[in-house]
């Protein structure tokens, strides 16, 4: 991320909902109104946000859910939201030195488009459950386009794409490294059918059968994390057809 330019469009919006209030009064003046506005139209603030929105499920992607809206004014969550953001990026070098932990962090829009595109909007909302079961989705999706299939889905849908047999007709393979027959692209396509059954057995299988249980974000965003990887590895791989 673009720090500077992100800290740059929240002091924008900042600016820009600052409220003001419309009513006169004193010496000949009389009061016209109550009424508070932004300080820019709201024509204005609605184009900013546009923005801003995409940097606020950067930094602080439970703003939607954890700020509470006001019911006078629109953009009260979204001005709370930036103020907030803008503070996390300013300071974040210093919690993270003060406080003792500079690890690496993993953000889910970074993770495989498939994955991250199947599992966005429910997971800006807070569903973090259903998000998973959403990039799940996708990645099956993603993954019998590749090979041209609908007849089969899911841990056999893998097993027979990585499967180090020859390709039949309509039963196409992928092939994460040229076949020589050696030893490491066994071991490669083993891992990926491997994988593959593991997400469905151990994640997909409890999230469906379990639909009124919750995860929570950290343990979404792991489960995400290892969709990314079995979606790279399907992504990268090269398709062996009969012709």
């Amino acid at each position: 991320m673009n720090t500077g330019w992100a800290i740059q469009e929240l002091d924008k919006f900042i600016d820009m909902t600052v409220m003001t209030n419309n009513s006169r009064s004193g010496a000949g003046y009389v009061a016209i109104s109550n009424k508070s506005s932004t300080a820019a139209s709201d024509a204005d603030v609605t184009k900013q946000a546009q923005v801003v929105e995409k940097i606020l499920d950067r930094v602080v992607s439970s703003w939607r859910t954890e700020i509470e809206l006001s019911s006078t004014n629109r953009w009260t969550r979204h001005r709370e939201a930036a103020i907030r953001a803008k503070e996390e990026l300013l300071r974040e070098e210093e919690v993270r030195e003060n406080l003792g932990e500079n690890a690496p962090e993993l953000s889910a829009a970074d993770l495989h488009d498939w994955v991250w595109s199947g599992a966005k909007s429910l997971w800006q909302s807070g569903h973090y459950r259903e998000a998973v079961e959403g990039a799940i989705k996708k990645l099956n999706a993603e993954t019998q386009n590749k090979v041209g299939r609908r007849d089969v889905s899911e841990t056999d849908l893998f097993k027979q794409a990585f499967s180090l047999d020859a390709p039949k007709s309509g039963k196409a393979r992928l092939r994460r490294l040229e076949d020589d027959g050696g030893d490491t692209y066994k071991s490669v396509q083993r891992g990926a059918m491997t994988l593959a059954e593991g997400v469905f057995a151990g994640i997909r299988n409890p999230l469906s059968h379990e639909a009124d249980q919750e995860l929570s974000e950290q343990e979404a965003l792991e489960y995400l994390a290892t969709l990314s990887v079995l979606a790279r590895w399907v992504d990268a791989a090269q398709v062996e057809a009969i012709s």
